[in-house]
C-alpha cells in the first residue's frame, strides 16, 4: 500500500474524494447486497422523501494508522446500534448491524491508501448516511433508501494544540422533550444551524442547551456531549433527549477503570456549573474540546482550568483515550477494530 501524495499535516476538516464509497438500496422490503463505487455522485427524484421531509440519519467514526502500523477503526458495533436505532425512530428500515460494520471494513480497505500515516495527526473520517429515495408526496415514510458510507481524509481538529474555548448558554431549544434529540438525524443539525451562526457572530464557539422542558438543567451543545470533572468525579448528563456519544461512553470507561475516578450520569442544574474544576465537550472529531468558560446572558462562569490549555483530569482522559486507539496503551477487548 502506496500512501497517496498528500501534505497530511496541512488538511483541514473539509471534504476530498477518495478511491471508493459504499452503497446499497433498500427496494421491495429488502436490502440489496451492497457494493463498492467510484461514483461520488447521488441521483434520486426531485420528490425524495429526504428531499420532501428530512428521512436522513448518519454517523461519523475514523480510521487511522496505530503506532504498529496497523489500520484500524474504534468501536463502529456502538455506531452501527446507533444508526439502527436512528433509523427505527425515522421509520426507516434499519442496516443490519453487522453488514454495518462489515461495510465500514470493505469501505475503508478499498481507501487504504488514504488513511493517513501515523504520527501526522490526521485519519480517514467515514460518515455512513441512509436516506429516503423513492418520491414520497403525501406526508408517510418513503419505500425506497439507500444507505451509503463516504470516507475522506481529515486533518487534526487542533492545530497547534487544544485552546479551551468559551460557549454560552442557548436561547433556542435543541430537542423536545420528547423528540428526536436522542438519535443522530440530519433534521437535528439542520435545527442547530441558526444558532451556531448566532454563537459565532457574537464570539463564542458553541451553544449549551438547557432541557428544552424546564430550562433549568443541562441538555449537551449543538453536537457533543459535555463532561465535567469535580475533583475525582467524571460527570455527564442523562437525559432521554441526548444524543449517546460513543466518545462519551468511552470516556465513562476510561475514567473509572483506567484513571479511578467516581463515574456519575445525572442531571445537572445549571445553578452548579460555577462547582465544577474543568469541563469539555466530547466527540468522534476532536474527543475533547476544552471549555474554559461559559457566558450566561453575559454572566461568565470560568473554570479553574483556566483558558491556556486542557485542565490536567481532562488531559488526562485525552492522552489515554487517544493512546488507546492509537495502539500505545491496551484497549479493552472489542474497541478496536483492525481492518485486514
Amino acid at each position: 500500500m502506496e500512501k497517496q501524495n498528500i501534505d497530511w499535516g496541512s488538511l483541514g476538516f473539509g471534504y476530498m474524494p477518495t478511491s471508493a464509497s459504499y452503497v446499497s438500496n433498500y427496494k421491495n422490503g429488502a436490502w440489496d447486497d451492497g457494493a463498492l463505487t467510484s461514483d461520488h455522485t447521488v441521483t434520486i427524484s426531485e420528490c425524495a422523501g429526504v428531499l420532501q421531509y428530512s428521512q436522513s440519519v448518519f454517523e461519523g467514526l475514523k480510521a487511522y494508522e496505530t503506532v504498529q502500523g496497523k489500520i484500524v477503526t474504534f468501536r463502529p458495533d456502538l455506531n452501527a446500534e446507533r444508526m439502527y436505532n436512528s433509523a427505527k425512530r425515522l421509520e426507516m428500515p434499519p442496516f443490519p448491524k453487522d453488514r454495518f460494520v462489515e461495510a465500514v471494513k470493505e469501505v475503508v480497505k478499498a481507501n487504504d491508501s488514504w488513511v493517513p500515516p501515523y504520527g501526522s495527526g490526521a485519519t480517514l473520517y467515514i460518515r455512513p448516511y441512509m436516506f429516503g429515495s423513492s418520491a414520497v408526496i403525501g406526508v408517510k415514510p418513503a419505500d425506497e433508501y439507500q444507505f451509503r458510507i463516504l470516507t475522506t481524509p481529515v486533518g487534526p481538529y487542533f492545530k497547534g494544540g487544544a485552546k479551551p474555548i468559551t460557549i454560552k448558554i442557548a436561547d433556542y431549544d435543541r430537542a423536545a422533550p420528547r423528540g428526536t434529540g436522542h438519535i443522530k438525524a440530519g433534521l437535528n443539525y439542520a435545527m442547530s444551524l441558526h444558532a451556531i451562526v448566532e454563537a459565532h457572530k457574537q464570539g463564542f464557539a458553541e451553544n449549551l442547551y438547557p432541557d428544552s422542558k424546564t430550562l433549568t438543567k443541562v441538555e449537551e451543545t449543538g453536537g457533543a456531549n459535555i463532561i465535567f470533572i469535580k475533583g475525582n468525579k467524571f460527570v455527564t448528563v442523562k437525559s432521554p433527549s441526548i444524543l449517546p456519544s460513543v466518545t462519551r461512553r468511552s470516556l465513562e470507561y476510561v475514567a473509572e477503570h483506567y484513571l479511578g475516578m467516581e463515574v456519575e450520569e445525572r442531571e445537572i442544574p445549571l445553578t452548579e456549573l460555577p462547582e465544577f474544576d474543568e469541563c469539555g465537550l466530547c466527540g468522534t472529531a476532536a474527543v475533547i474540546s476544552p471549555v474554559g468558560c461559559i457566558n450566561d446572558h453575559g454572566k461568565e462562569i470560568k473554570f479553574p482550568s483556566g483558558m491556556e490549555k486542557m485542565g490536567p483530569t481532562i488531559q488526562k482522559l485525552y492522552d489515554t483515550l487517544t493512546g488507546i486507539q492509537m495502539g500505545r496503551i491496551e484497549a479493552p477487548e472489542g474497541w478496536i477494530c483492525e481492518i485486514e
